[in-house]
């Protein structure tokens, strides 16, 4: 599948899809009726093209039908639950049956086998077990391949440094800034990457840069591969890096994805970039339809150089949902970081504070120094924090104000790091 010709692999897709969406239709009510209201019907999918004659999905669609009211089967033939963190309403439910464990498993062994992984690696999963998707998706994933999986999950890190060393693991699961972490107390205990046995990491859940990479594999002497998902679809494993690193590679063969301009709607061409839209075509217990990520990115259709045909997606940007609008300027958390790994002496971790204390929207920025850069002299301290700003002024286009903080002063982050705090008040 993931080498199949071209034309072989459309056929292949369009019989997917109408399969899925005669099934949605007939089994999901919330489909039913989005279809009759547009007046669209499962035998009007007559070629891909025609998957933009179907309706959108959101996130909010899935939460008004929390609990199981997008399952297709009966609950019965559910055998694993897994849900969003419902911190902004209703969490979204994703029901698997025992057939789409396989196929997670399956994409998953994908993503690891990209890795280098065999079936004689030792994998440390540091994601999360429990209702989130990272933890038990790389576990399927591991199982599919054979690989010998360490299920520690996220914190405790003095016994995940422990486990690296007398387990001698392989390959790391985790997100890029616990990663990161990882590498940060590895340091300053004096473990050298000589000292572990890492060879490779798969890094996902949340957005991070090419120079963000660049530190991990030099601090830690792996490849660093970024990894994608989404709950709502199945969960990490949807698209994955090679290591040539030149985007991350769909697997379209479970699920279609589309690139649409997020206000006109429209689907775009190969190249331009827009909001990533995703059709699950193989999915049995709870097949979602062109459902809106939010995610910025796009895609390409051409043969990677590792001799894989599955379209590759753009290193994600940004969302459409959380990118900060600062008077007028669009501005994306990971330009900000893109600036300042630029810069020699600094930590990864940083925290962007936007506030609006009278008509006008202020960011500071502050950022971790080294013990090495961090000094007493108010002047040297200055003269660093107006270079940082010098800096992310030419990335994002804006003034912002830097403040240089002590080594471990911001708070650390085991699974996402919390990277905007917004004060401002939109009501």
């Amino acid at each position: 599948m993931e080498t199949m010709n071209i034309d072989d692999k459309k056929e292949h897709q369009l019989k997917l899809l109408q399969e899925t969406v005669k099934k949605a239709y007939e089994n999901v009510p919330f489909y039913k009726k989005k279809f009759d209201e547009i007046g669209v019907k499962p035998e009007d999918i007559k070629e891909l093209k025609d998957i933009e004659k179907l309706p959108f999905t959101t996130k909010t669609d899935l939460r008004e039908s929390y609990p199981f009211g997008m399952f297709a089967v009966n609950e019965e033939e559910i055998v694993e639950i897994h849900t969003t963190s419902g911190t902004t309403g209703k969490p979204t439910v994703s029901g698997y049956t025992e057939r789409d464990i396989e196929i997670w498993g399956e994409v998953i062994a994908r993503a690891i086998t990209m890795a280098d992984g065999t079936k004689k690696d030792i994998i440390q999963n540091c994601y999360g077990y429990g209702l989130f998707t990272g933890g038990l998706g790389i576990h399927h994933g591991g199982y599919k391949l054979g690989a010998t999986v360490i299920p520690i999950s996220a914190g405790n890190t003095n016994r995940q440094i422990e486990i690296l060393k007398d387990f001698q693991s392989t390959i790391l699961t985790c997100t890029p800034s616990y990663a990161m972490y990882l590498a940060e107390v590895l340091e300053k205990e004096g473990i050298e990457k000589e000292d572990i046995n890492l060879k490779s990491g798969i890094f996902g859940a949340e957005m991070w840069t090419e120079e963000m990479r660049e530190e991990l594999e030099r601090k830690l002497g792996i490849i660093a591969l970024n990894i994608y998902g989404l709950t709502e679809v199945i969960g990490p494993g949807v698209a994955t890096e090679c290591k040539i690193k030149k985007g991350l590679h769909i697997s379209d063969d479970h699920f279609y994805p589309e690139i649409i301009n997020s206000k006109t709607k429209k689907t775009l061409d190969e190249g331009q970039k827009g909001e990533l839209v995703l059709t699950t075509i193989t999915r049995e217990g709870m097949p979602v339809i062109r459902f809106r990520t939010k995610d910025i990115t796009s895609i390409t259709w051409e043969k990677c150089e590792c001799g894989r045909t599955t379209p590759r997606m753009s290193r994600v940007t940004g969302r459409t949902d959380d990118m900060l609008k600062i008077r007028g300027v669009i501005v994306f958390p990971s330009q900000i970081e893109r600036a300042l790994l630029k810069i020699d002496g600094l930590s990864p971790n940083y925290q962007i504070i936007v506030t609006r204390p009278g008509n006008l929207d202020e960011i500071e920025v502050k950022v971790e120094a080294t013990e090495s850069l961090f000094s007493d002299e108010m002047k040297e301290m200055e003269e660093i924090e107006k270079n940082i700003a010098l800096q992310i002024h030419k990335e994002i286009g804006i003034r912002v104000d830097v403040s240089l903080v002590e080594s471990e002063s911001l708070p650390r982050s085991e699974g996402k790091a919390v990277r905007v705090v917004d004060h401002r008040k939109f009501d």
